[in-house]
């Protein structure tokens, strides 16, 4: 292998594919990164038994062939480089980065021995990069961090014609998105289970000017693609039952109010000062008012008060004060609409443009209140 490219470019596609490898890989070969010479481009490729990752830049092509190098190393090699143009050239145990006046040797490992990637799905639809970023950072909120629930760390993305929605939860609260897609088949209908992290990871280093690409084959339900700007990912689905969540959407709130996001999020944090670790924050619905409060008796104590637009009877509900503000700042737009039906069962948070427009249903957040002493 010979191969001539710009160091940039070189240096971005290498951390990018790089980052599916483990810290500790099950398999030593696992740690390698796989380059290949072919028809003008170089392409790299990782995996790690879960998750693959696939990405091609452009390169002068003077010798094909391919190479397995440590990924981690190649990767640290790569973004200290001097020069425009790096030169890599393979022999039969080494291969030589050449970069302005500095030299790297790395010694090959046997490619014979790593695993061949994933077949990646057919097209199942796209959607524009922005929208699904959005859609991910909301979705994701409630992901639980219990490694021993797997089916809990996921989002469940449910794919019906033009609309998908993904949701996720830890069992004290709930986070869904709604977006609008085109799909390949407008007939299509089908779920899946997807880690939450790697939607997260992807949605952070998507190219927010080329659509996102969702790979999926209802025939081998097993594996979920994306693709975005030349770059592929792949993961295993969780395999488990997504809880029955729809049930605790109620059908009607008798109690709701309208307030101002910001507002509202600037005083939890202020509340929160004196709360002890895990200690809720009251909020007390009076008239056209909301008074927030947290402290015990004995100790410090916080108070203060927010001017709001209420319907319904007065209602004191009290919430963890981290998981109140997480599903606040998903909201995208400036006003919140708290919809509660009792001081025990859930609430829901939804956006609105204005004060007195109706709630946009694009974003969904429930979260289940905490007992307090009063």
């Amino acid at each position: 292998m010979k191969v001539e490219i710009d160091s940039a470019a070189l240096a971005d596609a290498v951390a990018w594919t790089t980052r599916v490898i483990d810290a500790r890989p099950a398999n030593p070969i696992l740690a390698g990164i796989r380059l290949e010479a072919i028809d003008g481009t170089l392409q790299l490729s990782a995996f790690n038994y879960e998750i693959s990752a696939r990405h091609h830049i452009e390169a002068g092509i003077d010798e094909s062939g391919s190479a397995l190098v440590l990924g981690k190393l190649l990767a640290d090699i790569t973004k200290s480089l001097p020069a425009q143009k790096t030169y890599l050239e393979t022999n039969d145990s080494t291969m030589i980065i050449t970069s302005g006046k500095s030299t790297f040797t790395m010694q090959l490992m046997p490619d014979a021995e790593y695993p061949d990637l994933p077949v990646v799905p057919a097209k199942l639809g796209q959607v524009d990069a922005p929208t699904f970023v959005q859609a991910v950072s909301q979705a994701c909120v409630a992901v639980s961090r219990e490694e021993n629930r797997p089916v809990l760390t996921g989002v469940r993305m449910q794919f019906n014609g033009d609309k998908v929605v993904m949701t996720s939860t830890d069992r004290f609260r709930l986070s869904r998105a709604t977006f609008t897609w085109t799909p390949q088949n407008i007939d299509t209908e089908t779920t899946t289970l997807v880690r939450g992290s790697l939607l997260r990871d992807i949605a952070r280093s998507l190219d927010e000017h080329q659509n996102v690409v969702i790979d999926f084959d209802a025939d081998n339900p097993s594996l979920l693609g994306f693709e975005n700007a030349g770059r592929v990912s792949t993961s295993q689905l969780i395999d488990g039952e997504f809880p029955a969540v729809d049930r605790l959407f109620a059908d009607e709130y008798p109690i709701q109010a309208v307030i101002d996001k910001q507002l509202l999020i600037g005083a939890i944090k202020r509340v929160a000062l004196v709360a002890e670790r895990n200690a809720p924050i009251r909020m007390v619905f009076s008239g056209q008012e909301v008074t927030l409060s947290a402290g015990a008796v004995d100790e410090a104590q916080a108070q203060e008060i927010l001017d709001i637009d209420m319907d319904g009877e007065d209602i004191t509900v009290a919430f963890n004060p981290s998981y109140l503000i997480e599903g606040l700042s998903a909201i995208t737009e400036p006003f919140v609409r708290m919809k509660m039906t009792t001081a025990v069962k859930p609430v829901e948070f939804n956006g609105q443009q204005e004060a007195d427009s109706d709630e946009s249903m694009d974003y969904r957040y429930l979260l289940v209140p905490m007992r307090f002493n009063s």
